[in-house]
């Protein structure tokens, strides 16, 4: 088999060697909580090597460990470790970094959950918070503190479509020995690979594009950095996960495998599918504002064009209040109106009163959020049969 680094990312993303045992072209799945200690595992894991042995799905399992090494490939990454969600990866990731006394900087545009989190439960361990517009190089710099250890942003913003740039801000930060930990969700693999851009630590919510079809939930931590130890992710998995007990079911690691293999294929269907219904909303009477990087009004939209693949499949626009949102999305037919994103179907929320409900509606104002704003997971189906339902949620 040639280098993985010669082939594309679609070859990537589909090929993976056969199972060892039963030399399966489809990983088996290993619905199993307990691993005998068989020959020598009893002593690898005495020694050290537990990584190399099953032991009890808390700690790992076959279809996780396959999953983190398809995930590390197709992100560029050294190391991955799945874990249960993308909040358990958020968590996780940065519970493992930081220590009482130890300084974050936070884009202020982050998922809800993941705002409350650094806003709230993370300060209860004593680490400090500084939230800042990560599209300002020169306002991230200036929060900088001796005791800052991280800096956490996100490739595309929830739900404003915020560009973050990369590159500079991962420069900024390596100057003074700061981890820069970035949210892909809502790019995925196929649109950003963050690693390329200087990142070290890459989270993905699994279960959105990764998975792709709605029915697994999951959350990836990938490793590419010359800060963290290369061991970062195990000690990861043994200091926090076990102890937290954040981790993947075997069954949800092999569906998240299996949508990897299609992962590429759904994402550009998706971009293109964008880029169409952002021209069609762009030139609606009702529609006030889109929010989309591949949107010529973008305030990044250069940035955008260098650092992504492609503009994506995620895109917001805005109608006069959020009663016409809502009328809008209950009105929709083919395309859903539910939490999430990232699969298949389309989907649509209103993030100010769905997702972002428990922000204050004064920080919700200075994110960017509006209470018209419906943002849009866009799926695989037909653009004209698409554009027609939006058509008619439109009318009234």
């Amino acid at each position: 088999m040639a280098a993985s680094e010669q082939l594309s990312l679609a070859s990537r993303s589909v090929f993976y060697s056969p199972e060892e045992s039963t030399q399966s072209i489809s990983y088996p799945i290993f619905m199993s909580a307990n691993y005998q200690y068989a020959g020598d595992a009893y002593d690898q894991v005495v020694d050290g090597a537990r990584r190399d042995v099953n032991i009890y799905s808390r700690c790992g399992n076959p279809n996780e460990y396959k999953f983190d090494d398809q995930m590390a490939e197709i992100e560029g990454a050294d190391s991955a470790l799945a874990v249960a969600s993308g909040m358990a990866a958020v968590s996780h990731a940065v519970l493992g970094l930081l220590r009482t006394g130890d300084h974050v900087v936070v884009d202020l545009t982050t998922y809800s959950s993941t705002h409350e989190f650094f806003d709230h439960r993370i300060q209860d361990f004593g680490i400090s918070v500084t939230f800042v517009d990560s599209s300002d190089v020169d306002a991230v710099r200036a929060a900088f503190r001796p005791e800052t250890r991280a800096l956490y942003v996100e490739t595309i913003a929830n739900p404003t479509m915020k560009v973050a740039p990369l590159r500079a801000l991962a420069d900024a930060a390596h100057e003074h020995g700061i981890v820069v930990i970035c949210d892909n969700t809502f790019a995925s693999p196929v649109v950003c690979r963050p690693h390329e851009h200087g990142v070290d630590v890459v989270l993905e919510s699994a279960t959105k594009f990764i998975g792709g079809h709605n029915d697994a939930v999951g959350g990836i931590i990938s490793l590419r950095s010359d800060i963290l130890p290369a061991d970062w992710l195990e000690q990861i998995r043994w200091n926090t996960l076990t102890k937290l007990g954040g981790a993947l079911s075997p069954f949800n690691a092999w569906l998240l495998l299996r949508g990897i293999q299609t992962l590429p294929l759904r994402v550009e269907r998706m971009s293109e599918n964008a880029q169409k219904l952002v021209a069609w909303l762009d030139a609606h009477p009702a529609v006030r504002r889109v929010y989309y990087p591949g949107h010529d009004a973008h305030p990044q939209r250069a940035l955008a064009a260098e650092q992504l693949d492609l503009p994506g499949a995620m895109l917001a626009f805005a109608v006069d209040s959020e009663e016409q949102a809502a009328r809008v999305c209950k009105r929709l037919e083919l395309a859903s109106f539910a939490a999430s994103l990232g699969g298949v179907r389309t989907v649509t929320q209103l993030p100010a009163t769905m997702a972002f409900l428990d922000i204050p509606e004064e920080e919700r104002v200075s994110m960017g959020i509006t209470q018209g704003m419906i943002r849009v997971s866009v799926g695989i189906e037909g653009i004209d049969d698409l554009i027609a339902d939006f058509a008619q949620a439109l009318e009234a």
